[in-house]
């Protein structure tokens, strides 16, 4: 590859970047919120080594006449030379070329039920205490606070109240599905799972997004790692992919 190939392909793969972190929710399919201001300027940075080089070196194919100078002779290469040519990159710069056209024309989505199914479960940091529950109506949790009571609360707050949450649906085993969140704390390649096994409703296809209603399924005891992370569902309602897909917050009513 030569080096004014290298530039254009330096500034596709920087625009790329900042179409995916400033123009839409690409970004958060693959990194932290938080991680996105390092994000647009690793963008800036390959979009201005780019123009550089393109100002420098100028496009590739442009046709541009040169006016022809007699070439020295080649000198001898020297003892520590090897004779190579260095003009040209390594070829494998290609490799730069699909994700940043990937990114251009046709964003892969954010990981979902294949990952979760193969996927390092999360556990769930002690909780210092609970907040109560709302007294009326289904409590909206995430999926976190709801494992974090299920096994965790000597208070049994679960026992026989209505939760609502939501997450994405991974195919499960006898007739069930989980209700899933995916963690990260870095970006996709790190993350972890959190589900919670369904009852009483029959599964949406693998990935929807879904709002369930429902109460704990009474298998174990509350408070302790015996209790079920499990739901008897009420109600389902299907919904769109959240901006962020990786932050595990509680639905709104």
């Amino acid at each position: 590859m030569n080096r004014n190939l290298q530039a254009v392909l330096l500034l596709l793969t920087g625009v790329a970047v900042l179409r995916a972190a400033l123009f839409d929710d690409l970004a958060l399919r693959y990194v932290k919120e938080g991680l996105l201001p390092f994000l647009v300027i690793a963008g800036f940075v390959l979009v201005g080594v780019g123009l550089l080089g393109v100002v420098r070196d100028g496009l590739p194919f442009a046709g541009r006449r040169r006016t022809k100078t007699p070439e020295p002779a080649p000198e001898p290469p020297s003892d520590g030379a090897h004779g190579h040519d260095h003009s040209h990159g390594p070829r494998v710069a290609w490799l730069l070329l699909p994700p940043a056209l990937a990114l251009l024309f046709f964003a892969p989505p954010a990981l979902g039920s294949y990952t979760a199914a193969r996927d390092s479960p999360k556990v769930v940091a002690d909780y210092d205490r609970f907040e109560p529950l709302p007294a009326h109506g289904p409590a909206p949790l995430s999926l976190t606070e709801f494992i974090g009571r299920a096994q965790q609360d000597d208070k049994e707050s679960l026992k026989g109240r209505t939760v609502l949450m939501s997450g994405f649906v991974t195919p499960g085993k006898g007739g069930t599905w989980e209700l899933t969140r995916l963690l990260v704390a870095c970006c996709a390649a790190d993350s972890q799972s959190l589900t919670v096994t369904v009852h009483g409703a029959k599964a949406p296809p693998a990935d929807t997004w879904v709002k369930v209603t429902g109460t704990w399924h009474p298998k174990g005891t509350l408070g302790t790692s015996s209790a079920a992370l499990a739901l008897d569902v009420d109600s389902l309602e299907r919904i769109p992919e959240p901006p962020s897909p990786y932050l595990d917050r509680a639905p709104a009513l």
